[in-house]
């Protein structure tokens, strides 16, 4: 892992302005100017990002930050692709309805899914099934629930299941960390979540036609395609588990031998799997274009955010309670990922370290582990708050349009997240921090 040098010269506070901008511009083009952000969100994602990139390269003359956030970038993207292509070339297919109790665990499945290929991979793996599935009384309280629970919390127990999980992960938070420590907030609120689904998934049955209810049971197939792609899966998580002199491994001072491993086992499992599958999955690399140039931006302006944050911290934000409620509150509008980051950067800061210093890191969870604990779940949790929240949100949401499924609107799928996911989210908050 490259380190920025240990005297950081700050920058001035309105170098902020570029990830300021970025942030705003994904949560709000896709609202009120969905036309020109669908064209146009490259062009503004690269060129915030170059603005960033000048001013380290030819005002403060330091290439040192630039060539972290490079090498950070081509490990989070190597994972984040690998995993969409390789899920993409699996394919479910369902025939038949589900009962309230079947939908129920396969809502779990996806949830412990999630921490295997990512919170992306898995919607985008069962989203159709979980549609089909249910495909005579399919509403919009389906896709809430699965973006609840498959698209966001159910990722919180591995750094392959969130991308903010995955950024401290390569930032020095040890693997299993957020296995040991999450699983019992997971568990409350996934359990609690289920519940509430399972109870209004009934009602939701019964006034479905009898004939439906009638011939329900005992009258599903399931047929899977493309499971040799399951191995390349394996391949992409031995990768992340590589013994540490293995990851240090790097080359031109960006590529990493775990990201080589990785985007090995993409595109392996790309040109193996057949063109069948991939035409059933609806498989496109849009999706992942659009994180590529995103996160392209959001890692090159957040630097100036992450170094001022380490500096003064965030005024009124100390404790894990308000650091989990402030990283979720952001977190449920804005991108998780630098929302995750930039709370771990002010909570490191304020015991005087560096969130760019791996041993720091190490040293971070270890002594302020409720911290990084509100910091983790905050920001996955509540990715789950808004469309916008998470990147599967809104794909999800897509897909199930364009099945026919009447989607709630922005507004009205914050009345379910208001409703329904804050109270669970919030009891997670008195029972841990």
């Amino acid at each position: 892992m490259l380190l920025f040098a240990s005297a950081v010269t700050l920058p001035p506070v309105w170098m902020v302005a570029p990830f300021a901008i970025l942030l705003l511009c994904i949560a709000l083009m896709p609202l009120f100017a969905a036309h020109f952000w669908e064209h146009h969100y490259p062009k503004v994602a690269v060129g915030l990002g170059l603005v960033t990139a000048a001013y380290y390269g030819f005002v403060a003359h330091d290439w040192h930050p630039l060539h972290h956030a490079a090498h950070e970038y081509v490990s989070f993207m190597a994972l984040v692709g690998s995993l969409f292509v390789i899920s993409g070339g699996i394919n479910i297919r369902v025939k038949g309805e589900a009962t309230p109790l079947i939908n129920t665990v396969f809502l779990l499945i996806g949830a412990v899914l999630a921490n295997l290929i990512g919170t992306t991979g898995a919607s985008m793996l069962l989203i159709r099934p979980w549609i089909k599935m249910n495909h005579y009384r399919v509403t919009g309280l389906h896709i809430v629930f699965f973006i609840f629970v498959v698209s966001n919390v159910g990722g919180s127990l591995t750094p392959v299941g969130d991308p903010p999980l995955f950024l401290g992960f390569l930032r020095g938070v040890p693997f299993f960390w957020t296995l040991e420590h999450c699983w019992k907030a997971w568990a409350l609120a996934l359990a609690l979540l289920l519940v509430v689904f399972y109870i209004l998934d009934v009602r939701n049955f019964k006034r479905a036609p009898r004939e439906v209810r009638e011939t329900v049971t005992a009258h599903e197939e399931w047929h899977f395609g493309g499971l040799l792609n399951l191995v390349w899966l394996g391949v992409v998580l031995v990768a992340v588990l590589l013994p540490k002199h293995l990851q240090d491994i790097v080359l031109g001072g960006v590529l990493s031998l775990p990201a080589i491993v990785m985007i090995a086992a993409a595109v392996i499992s790309y040109f193996t799997t057949s063109k069948d599958v991939h035409e059933a999955n609806d498989f496109n690399f849009g999706p992942v274009k659009e994180v590529g140039f995103l996160f392209i931006g959001i890692f090159l302006t957040m630097i100036p955010a992450l170094q001022i944050l380490e500096h003064g911290g965030v005024s009124g934000v100390s404790s894990p309670l308000s650091y989990y409620f402030a990283t979720g509150s952001l977190s449920a509008f804005l991108d998780n990922a630098p929302t995750y980051l930039a709370f771990l950067a002010s909570a490191m800061g304020q015991q005087g370290m560096s969130v760019d210093s791996v041993p720091d890191v190490l040293a971070f969870s270890q002594q302020h582990g409720a911290h990084l604990l509100a910091i983790s779940l905050g920001a996955v949790f509540f990715g789950a708050g808004s469309y916008i929240g998470n990147g599967p949100n809104f794909m999800v949401k897509a897909i199930a349009e364009s099945s026919g499924v009447k989607m709630p609107s922005f507004f009205g799928y914050m009345m379910y997240s208001f409703g329904i996911l804050l109270p669970i989210l919030a009891l997670d908050a008195w029972l841990f921090f």
